[in-house]
């Protein structure tokens, strides 16, 4: 009775993860660059006395859906979209990033950012803007100035650090943005091209995470029943001990 207790119980719990990784990528349909999590459920051994041969399911984040969104035209200047494979390198807090977000900003003090705040990275460095100065943001990812006291005056800013390491090499963090696995710093790949004037919509399929939603919510309701008819087993066994006692 125990055991069918316990077992449905970790089944309800990491059902109950499931569907958050589900309601996450729901709620990031609309984020763009984002990336879809992807999630499995697999057995691993229960560790203790007993036979080597019991195990229970657990549900696990098994990595990321890497394919590419939709390309949705915004018509912004400083509005990109990586053209097939690559990243956009911005600086965190805890240090060098990747994303497929290119939708840029200028902030007060002339820094090329991103929505979320953070730096967008140059080849060298950040991108820093001098002031009444109109960017424009070449394919190679190439930041140009044109001074809006002297239209004739072009100058380049920098270039956006774009990179394309191999798919196992990345590993997505909580905050949505991807790192090298070892912790180092990609190398920048100047076979990357940039989409100007648009943003990369989210790879996450609606329909498909709303029907893994209902089948997730219908597996937890089971395992929930299971819960219900392991204690009402309980207190029958126990009534029939009494009677019999």
């Amino acid at each position: 009775m125990d055991r069918l207790l316990y077992i449905a119980m970790s089944g309800a719990k990491h059902t109950q993860q499931r569907q958050a990784t589900v309601a996450h990528n729901l709620a990031n349909a609309s984020t763009p660059g984002f990336r879809a999590d992807l999630a499995a459920f697999r057995a691993i051994p229960v560790l203790g006395d007993g036979l080597a041969t019991r195990a229970y399911t657990v549900e696990q984040t098994t990595g990321s859906d890497l394919s590419n969104g939709p390309f949705q035209q915004t018509g912004n200047d400083l509005d990109v979209a990586v053209d097939g494979r690559g990243w956009i390198a911005v600086q965190t807090s805890t240090g060098e990033a990747y994303t497929r977000n290119g939708e840029f900003t200028i902030d007060a003090t002339g820094l090329l950012k991103n929505q979320r705040g953070e730096v967008v990275l140059g080849e060298t460095g950040p991108l820093l803007v001098p002031e009444n100065t109109k960017v424009s943001i070449a394919p190679d990812g190439t930041v140009s100035g044109t001074s809006l006291d002297n239209p004739s005056e072009v100058n380049e800013i920098g270039r956006i650090k774009l990179v394309n390491p191999a798919d196992t090499e990345l590993q997505k963090g909580s905050d949505g943005l991807f790192r090298l696995r070892s912790g180092e710093a990609a190398q920048a790949d100047a076979s990357v091209r940039l989409a100007v004037g648009g943003l990369e919509g989210s790879n996450v399929n609606t329909i498909d995470q709303l029907t893994a939603m209902i089948a997730t919510q219908r597996h937890y309701d089971l395992q929930v029943r299971m819960m219900q008819a392991a204690d009402q087993n309980a207190r029958a066994a126990s009534q029939l001990l009494q009677m019999s006692a």
